[in-house]
């Protein structure tokens, strides 16, 4: 039987041990590599984002010659982003704007924007980055020479985030927190064929696209709110090598502004995270009772064992801080941190299971129940 002690400070410890594997272990995208010149499609799914796509092309036309073209899908787009790119596109005729069609029934937007960015893509390999990705210089010739070294047909590049705001400091680490408390990177590398093991940030996704046709695509996911890494498993579990590495030193995003950007951002993904709602609830109760209640209990007593357990809570955000170059200040204010992120995971569920379902980029998605063997958007409006 399990002492008080031993239940409050063995779970910390556990996840202490597996954050500094991941730490210590995970590789990164190695920092040289020969491409061949013209092999690379990007492809940037853009809705509104007349903020994010100029830097973003201006990343993209760094990468020298590895980029054969830059296809960018302007999703029916309200704001200047259609003339931004006809600029681009007068700069350098590798940039071509792939016109927009309706959103077929039970795709999500996104989804539906990469398929079609796929279908008019030439190149061996296909890019596709976020509108607010930037890639540093060469990377696009790194991933590619990291694929190929590898033998992967898929990679997916962990990114960096830039943060700028208190808010932003405060709960975007969370992210990193979230993934690696529980995530055996490293055990991907010797294991390529555990379909569970499959890990993607949908922010930059590298295929060898006569793999990723005979995949399916992003067909495979089309109702799939949190398509990437959903895609990436389905990737190894189809007998194609697929994996995710360290990516913050070949591109970097600045996902939301704002307390409100990511209040919406998160809450989107939240729910929709899970295949089944027991896994949620479990989740939910594991950040609450592991990550958060040893400072609540603090207040109240400061016995050794509550101590150790926040101590070690806190010594796993500095870890993946100085991996992720996160404010070494936030690490303090996780107990903040870790109350917004129950809440907002809370707020996803009841708008998710209400019927009202979550929103983005100004489509509504119903989602009124996470299935056991793929997730299921019951349907898409625009």
């Amino acid at each position: 039987m399990l002492t008080l002690t031993e239940l409050i400070c063995f779970p910390p410890a556990a996840c202490l041990c597996l954050v500094v594997v991941n730490v210590l272990f995970w590789p990164k995208v190695r920092r040289s590599g020969h491409a061949r010149p013209r092999s690379v499609s990007l492809l940037v799914p853009a809705r509104n984002e007349e903020k994010n796509l100029p830097e973003c092309l201006d990343a993209v036309l760094r990468q020298g010659d590895v980029i054969a073209e830059v296809l960018i899908y302007d999703d029916h787009s309200t704001d200047h982003t259609t003339r931004i790119i006809g600029e681009y596109a007068r700069r350098d005729g590798r940039i071509r704007r792939v016109p927009a069609v309706p959103l077929e029934p039970g795709w999500c937007g996104k989804n539906f924007a990469c398929a079609q960015l796929a279908a008019a893509a030439r190149g061996e390999w296909i890019l596709f980055i976020d509108a607010d990705a930037r890639l540093t210089d060469g990377a696009a010739a790194r991933m590619l020479a990291e694929a190929e070294a590898r033998k992967l047909t898929f990679l997916s590049c962990w990114p960096g985030l830039d943060m700028r705001s208190f808010w932003e400091k405060v709960l975007m680490p969370l992210l990193n927190f979230a993934v690696f408390t529980l995530y055996p990177a490293p055990l991907a590398l010797r294991r390529p064929e555990t379909a569970s093991l499959g890990l993607a940030h949908g922010a930059c996704m590298l295929f060898h696209r006569a793999d990723y046709e005979a995949f399916g695509g992003h067909a495979v996911v089309r109702d799939e709110i949190f398509e990437d890494t959903v895609l990436a498993r389905l990737w190894r579990a189809s007998g194609r090598r697929g994996l995710g590495l360290d990516g913050q030193d070949v591109v970097r995003v600045r996902m939301y502004t704002s307390l409100g950007g990511i209040w919406q951002g998160f809450q989107k993904n939240f729910f929709p995270a899970f295949r089944r709602q027991s896994s949620f609830w479990l989740f939910l109760l594991f950040h609450l009772v592991i990550f958060l209640l040893p400072f609540v209990l603090l207040i109240a007593a400061r016995n050794t064992a509550i101590v150790s357990a926040a101590l070690g809570v806190l010594l796993i955000r500095l870890l993946l801080a100085l991996r992720f170059r996160h404010p070494l200040w936030s690490v303090l204010l996780h107990p903040l941190g870790e109350t917004v992120l129950i809440l907002i995971g809370l707020f996803s569920w009841w708008k998710c299971q209400s019927g009202r379902g979550v929103e983005w980029k100004g489509r509504q998605y119903q989602t009124t129940e996470v299935r056991s063997q793929k997730s299921e958007v019951g349907s898409v409006r625009t």
